[in-house]
């Protein structure tokens, strides 16, 4: 039976799409048999988790953990099924998620940006028609210029 002990990140990296939770030796252990095992990084060194989502996304990876001269590797999906790990690594990343209401609201900001700037052109074709209609050179090349 495996449990965590203690998880801190060493320090954690924000990028677009994820979070990266880098870990170091006595950041990291875990208790297998009765045994505290601190990690070692000798295979993975990190966590990565899709700030959309936030699901891990590097379920291959393999943590290294070491207890005197007992070396025990630990996959990863073999963590995520740790209730407690998923909480304390969910603790640490939490203010790094992307909220999807700031996403929806960017989102809508653009929409809201095209649809303007599509109604102004049409605006401004209706303009260059009347224009037309009245036979106004002058107003037709100005707002031709616009386009």
């Amino acid at each position: 039976m495996v449990t965590v002990k203690m998880l801190k990140p060493y320090y954690v990296k924000t990028e677009q799409e994820s979070i990266r939770v880098i870990l170091a030796y006595q950041y990291f252990s875990v208790m297998i048999n009765k045994k505290v095992y601190q990690f070692i990084p000798v295979e993975s060194n990190e966590i990565r988790i899709n700030r959309k989502t936030k699901k891990v996304e590097n379920t291959e990876a393999v943590f290294a953990f070491q207890n005197g001269k007992d070396i025990v590797n630990v996959p990863m999906s073999k963590l995520i099924s740790i209730p407690d790990f998923l909480q304390q690594l969910h603790s640490i990343a939490e203010s790094y998620y992307q909220n999807e209401s700031e996403l929806s609201k960017t989102e809508q900001e653009k929409a809201i940006a095209l649809l303007i700037d599509d109604l102004e052109k049409d605006n401004l074709k209706r303009l260059i028609d009347r224009a037309l209609d009245l036979r106004d050179k002058k107003s037709f090349y100005a707002l031709s210029k616009q386009l």
